[in-house]
């Protein structure tokens, strides 16, 4: 298998790099494949790089010490994943599953480093991803301060609008991955049951709608002022 050379210049976290660097980085790269629900990394592994999602999707999730699973994020092509390596060197701090079969390309930490280092614009663009996860991580945390459970199912909707949306006529946006509702509501932090009333609701008033087995986002601007702080 073999790494497309302008794929990090062409990726969605990676994109506006010089193409130079962009044919470094492919350049550094090696591929890995996932099978569906094989593991990339634990929480607690040595961090030794990143990865950089080519298809496919991957969740990722922490488990409690008793073994429940509460699922962070789900990501799709063009995504970064593990790059906080890049920097602090310490071991992974979530676990990362394929939800589907993936191709990744992988740059181990010390390979990066000595390119990096003749070409610090590269530094600079990975901690404007690391700013971009935290900014992020703090909207979850905000949403599920202050937003209600409708507000807060509206934002992982969008998020995933974001990653997997491919976008229709008058301004619907298909989410184009597979979630099921205890998934959804993992990423609201809420019960299942109660996340599958507020779908239902979002459903009733035309707000939403599946098709094929996807979410559709039918109002955006519906969700985007539920969503709202």
């Amino acid at each position: 298998m073999l790494i497309e050379a302008g794929f990090f210049e062409r990726s969605v976290l990676l994109e506006g790099l010089p193409e130079t660097l962009s044919v470094g980085l492919a350049a550094l790269a090696r591929p890995v494949a996932l099978a569906d629900d094989e593991v990339l990394f634990s929480a607690g592994d040595p961090g030794d790089g990143f990865y950089a999602l080519l298809d496919g999707s991957l969740k990722v999730v922490l488990f409690s010490a008793q073994g429940q699973e509460q699922l962070l994020a789900v990501l799709g092509p063009g995504a970064v994943v593990g790059e906080l390596a890049l920097f602090d060197g310490r071991p992974r701090s979530a676990t990362v599953v394929a939800a589907r079969p993936s191709r990744l390309a992988f740059v181990e930490r010390p390979a990066f480093e000595r390119y990096a280092d003749d070409n610090p614009a590269l530094y600079r663009h990975m901690l404007k991803i690391v700013g971009g996860r935290l900014r992020h991580a703090n909207d979850v945390v905000a949403a599920r301060a202050f937003l209600p459970l409708p507000g807060r199912v509206a934002q992982v909707l969008l998020q995933l609008a974001d990653d997997f949306g491919r976008p229709l006529d008058g301004g619907r946006v298909l989410i184009h991955t597979r979630l099921s509702q205890a998934e959804i509501a993992h990423m609201a932090g809420a019960a299942r049951e109660n996340v599958s009333r507020v779908l239902n609701e979002l459903k009733r008033t035309g707000a939403v709608s599946r098709i094929s087995g996807y979410y559709c986002i039918e109002r955006p601007a519906v969700l985007a002022a539920a969503a709202t702080l």
